[in-house]
């Protein structure tokens, strides 16, 4: 919140409470790995707070932009790939394709297996919660410039070809196993 002087001055503008921020130990700190992952859960969070806010879950976010590629995926794939467990996956489905944003079809190639795809109204939604998305990636990353951004996703992505080769973009290739 910004005030302007004279609030500040005339005592009109609310009392804040101001808490000291509680450092972690500097052995911490020094990690690089404790950094990711403490940086990665207040991302998590926020970015969840963000979605829920735009009327939607996080991982509904990763199902339609996966959809979106156009590939009609089976309710096992997707789970697979977006490491969500297949009971979790049915039910994130059925929201999704309650609001009109997904639809379901039995594999004409095996009756046992549903075939998802996005709808035109689920393109739409996709639309708008990348721009929140990316408003919210704009706000996190502000400390950074560009160039130092650019250097970030590049030491992610090569972490990624290493630990988690389906994180990796597609244009590259992930390592041999």
């Amino acid at each position: 919140m910004r005030y302007t002087y004279s609030e500040m001055v005339t005592n009109t503008a609310p009392e804040i409470t101001i808490r000291p921020v509680q450092r972690v130990a500097k052995e911490l700190t020094a990690s690089s790995g404790f950094l990711l992952a403490r940086l990665g859960l207040g991302f998590k969070a926020n970015a969840v707070e963000r979605s829920e806010q735009a009327g939607f879950e996080l991982y509904d976010y990763g199902v339609l932009a996966l959809l979106a590629e156009g590939v009609r995926e089976t309710q096992s794939t997707i789970a697979e790939a977006l490491a969500v467990d297949p009971s979790r996956m049915v039910a994130l489905l059925d929201s999704l394709e309650r609001r009109g944003l997904v639809e379901r079809q039995r594999d004409p190639h095996d009756r046992r297996r549903h075939v998802v795809s996005i709808t035109a109204t689920g393109k739409r939604e996709l639309t708008r919660l990348r721009g929140v998305m990316k408003r919210f990636e704009e706000d996190f990353f502000a400390p950074l410039d560009e160039a130092k951004r650019a250097t970030l996703y590049e030491l992610l992505v090569e972490l990624a070809k290493h630990h988690d080769p389906g994180c990796c973009p597609f244009d590259e290739a992930p390592p041999a196993p």
